[in-house]
């Protein structure tokens, strides 16, 4: 294979002997080496200055003094030990109240009868008219005063009024102010029997018939509990009265000083044959 010369001319000349060399081709071709040299010295050029420049800033960084990080770090650390300074509120002096003149009031005192010679002159009974011109008011209680020309002391006294009793959280009551009702009122209550009641066979074949009475509480929350018969009529009949009862819906509770409390409650069961 032979070696191609990038500098020579002389592959050029071989090639287009005997040839139109006036032609465009020729020239061009005979221009290719300078071309070439021109191209390899602008590509050393090129990698020198870029080498040069790699060099240098190498030079500048590892020349670089290193005072802006030390100052930094000694800033930091100052900032860090700067003292905090609180201001403090301005202390608030509350003004002294003058002292209000009060006048002595002395209780009054249920007379007690004595004899004439045991009675002292002081204890003796004022008439309206001196009580009117005395300076001393009659209380409820003694108060010592700070004047005789300050007003009389008002006390007032607040009247302790008895506290509603309380109720027992668990205590069931017979009676309350207001009783456990079923949703939509006895009306209500006596359509829901009867239609949900189902009619034992075995008490039907017997002739067995009666008002089975079933007695429950009304918890607070309107559910039924302690269901139990109050008057019994046949086992079968009791067990289906009982059933009829505990799937009742919830009932509205009874209610004793506004609060709901557990009530006990009967509801008769009518089983009549056809």
């Amino acid at each position: 294979m032979a070696k191609i010369d990038l500098v020579q001319n002389d592959w050029v000349d071989l090639v287009f002997e005997g040839r139109n060399q006036n032609y465009g081709a020729y020239k061009l071709r005979k221009g290719t080496s300078k071309r070439n040299i021109l191209a390899i010295i602008i590509m050393l050029a090129m990698a020198a200055i870029i080498a040069s420049l790699i060099g240098i800033n190498a030079i500048i960084e590892a020349n670089k003094p290193k005072v802006a990080v030390t100052t930094g770090v000694e800033l930091s650390n100052l900032a860090k030990k700067e003292a905090k300074v609180e201001k403090k509120e301005p202390v608030k002096v509350e003004q002294q109240k003058p002292v209000q003149e009060v006048k002595s009031s002395i209780k009054f005192t249920a007379p007690v009868i004595k004899k004439d010679s045991e009675v002292r002159p002081e204890d003796e009974m004022k008439s309206q008219e001196d009580l009117t011109k005395t300076n001393t008011a009659i209380g409820a209680f003694n108060v010592e005063g700070n004047s005789d020309k300050g007003e009389v002391l008002k006390a007032e006294q607040e009247i302790a009024q008895p506290e509603p009793p309380k109720v027992e959280e668990n205590k069931v009551f017979d009676v309350v102010e207001e009783m456990p009702s079923f949703p939509g009122g006895n009306a209500a209550l006596m359509s829901y029997l009867s239609s949900n009641v189902k009619y034992p066979v075995v008490a039907q074949e017997n002739g067995v018939q009666g008002r089975v009475v079933v007695g429950f509480v009304v918890e607070k929350d309107g559910s039924v509990s302690d269901v139990k018969v109050v008057r019994s009529v046949d086992p079968s009949l009791d067990k289906e009265a009982m059933r009829v009862v505990k799937s009742m819906p919830r009932w509205n509770p009874g209610k004793q000083n506004g609060s709901a409390v557990r009530v006990k409650y009967n509801v008769p069961v009518l089983f009549r044959l056809q």
